[in-house]
């Protein structure tokens, strides 16, 4: 005999089933209307725009989904994002095959770390080497225009790793080449000065002198990557005015670019040291004015090229340099400010990295009484760099907002 169904079961599922099905329609109709709901009622969205893009991201961003979004799309003006180069790398054995290169970024809306899509090319830079028994090899990288830049590094082949700068554009999410370096190059210095991109000293290959007093500019645009057929003479190196000698290929140096001079000092820590001013608009070099490089004891960034902040490792004192004084006037003073290893400065912020790359300490110094917090590194992660650019845009934000 064939089985036989309860045919009340069976109409019953049915109706179930039918009612699911209509529950499920009307929830999906409900986010099509709220999705289309006007960001303000009774204004329309380009003038509910204008209004919103006044308010502070963190005010939008916990209003509700649409302003969140709109925060996040491109007709929103990009808040500032820290950007955190570091590795994985481990301690344990001096090898150039465990560390990585990633690059991350902490949104401070939301507070959450993403890691940015990485490029197989930095793959190319060797961290550690078992002829460096516990150092880290550097990679040099400066912002310039809301854009990363990395300069140089070195390769497992004790060779430069790049022979292009390799520019990483956060609002775009794109990574892009710069014209060929003249002389690619490692252990060099490494700044920027308002869209103008310079490399000097350093090594080849190998060591020269020539090598060592050479400097080379190149100024950036943002029309994308470098194009081999286009003629624009800026968009090459081009040499400028030598050292007087190669005393700077001695240490992978940062140049501070601050209201149109880049400023460096040839060794880290307290110990003594040279420093040397370059003018950016005369092609001038000189040397640093003794108060400056007497109170230079850490690692230094300039805020918006226009003052320049220094921790004192070794007595754990952020410090802010006064032009007119000729002297470093203390910000703040705590512990874990001491045996600092990177800092950046941007949006009345200043971000210190702590000793042995865990630990971003974040310094508010356009308060009154400047307050200081610990942000978190990305986890497992050694921070070898900071810098402050452009916000990126959530996968979840990445379509536009209807104007």
């Amino acid at each position: 005999m064939a089985p036989s169904f309860d045919d009340s079961t069976i109409s019953f599922s049915r109706a179930s089933t039918i009612a699911t099905d209509t529950a499920a329609a009307s929830k999906r109709r409900k986010l099509l209307r709220d999705h289309h709901l006007a960001m303000i009622p009774g204004l329309p969205d380009h003038i509910a725009q204008i209004c919103l893009s006044r308010v502070p991201p963190s005010t939008l961003y916990s209003v509700c989904h649409s302003w969140r979004r709109f925060i996040y799309s491109a007709t929103f003006p990009p808040f500032n994002s820290l950007y955190a180069l570091s590795s994985t790398a481990t301690t344990t054995t001096p090898s150039s095959h465990n560390s990585t290169v990633q690059l991350s970024s902490f949104d401070p809306i939301s507070s959450q770390w993403s890691v940015v899509t990485p490029t197989p090319y930095l793959s190319l830079v060797c961290l550690r080497h078992q002829s460096f028994i516990a150092r880290n090899l550097p990679i040099q990288s400066v912002s310039v225009a809301g854009n990363l830049v990395l300069l140089a590094g070195t390769s497992i082949n004790l060779l430069p790793a790049f022979s292009h700068p390799l520019i990483f554009n956060p609002l775009s999410k794109t990574w892009s080449f710069g014209p060929a370096l003249t002389t690619p190059r490692r252990w060099c210095v490494a700044g920027a000065s308002r869209a103008a991109v310079f490399v000097a000293s350093g090594m080849g290959s190998h060591y020269t002198q020539a090598v060592a007093r050479s400097v080379e500019k190149w100024m950036f645009r943002e029309t994308g990557s470098f194009d081999s057929k286009r003629k624009d003479p800026n968009r090459v190196w081009q040499n400028m005015g030598s050292l007087k000698d190669g005393r700077l290929c001695r240490e992978a140096m940062d140049a501070v670019g601050c209201k149109g001079k880049l400023y460096m000092v040839n060794m880290k820590g307290p110990c003594g040291k040279e420093g040397v001013v370059y003018d950016v608009n005369s092609d001038g070099w000189s040397e640093m004015p003794a108060g400056m490089l007497d109170g230079w004891r850490g690692p230094a960034a300039a805020m918006d090229e226009e003052t320049i902040y220094m921790v004192d490792e070794s007595e754990g004192v952020l410090k802010r340099y006064d032009e007119a004084m000729e002297v470093w006037i203390n910000v703040l003073e705590d512990d874990m400010l001491k045996e600092a290893e990177h800092i950046v400065a941007g949006g009345g912020r200043v971000c210190v990295v702590r000793s042995g790359g865990v630990g971003i300490l974040v310094v508010d110094v356009v308060s009154p009484r400047p307050g200081l917090w610990v942000l978190d590194t990305p986890s497992g992660q050694e921070v070898l760099a900071l810098h402050i650019l452009p916000r990126m845009c959530p996968p979840e934000f990445q379509s536009a907002v209807v104007v």
